[in-house]
């Protein structure tokens, strides 16, 4: 007969996910103990004997090397 009135739900409408628990630091650390920094490979150029980056371009005495072969001479960074 009677119509039942509407009433606004209670529920909160945030839609994001959140945690049930508090993570505590030492198993949020635990978590993390893969992501470690690595040191970079570096190459020794044998025409030179200078240290640079594996597959990078370098600069010896105003000369840019690549592969062990000077690519520019008298070079001027442009930046």
């Amino acid at each position: 007969m009677g119509q039942t009135p509407i009433v606004e739900s209670k529920v909160s409408t945030n839609k994001m996910a959140h945690p049930k628990r508090k993570i505590s630091k030492t198993r949020r650390d635990k978590r993390r103990t893969h992501y470690k920094a690595t040191a970079k490979n570096v190459a020794i150029c044998p025409t030179t004997g200078e240290p640079h980056l594996f597959h990078r371009a370098y600069v010896v005495e105003g000369n840019l090397y690549y592969k062990g072969k000077v690519i520019i001479e008298n070079y001027a960074p442009v930046a």
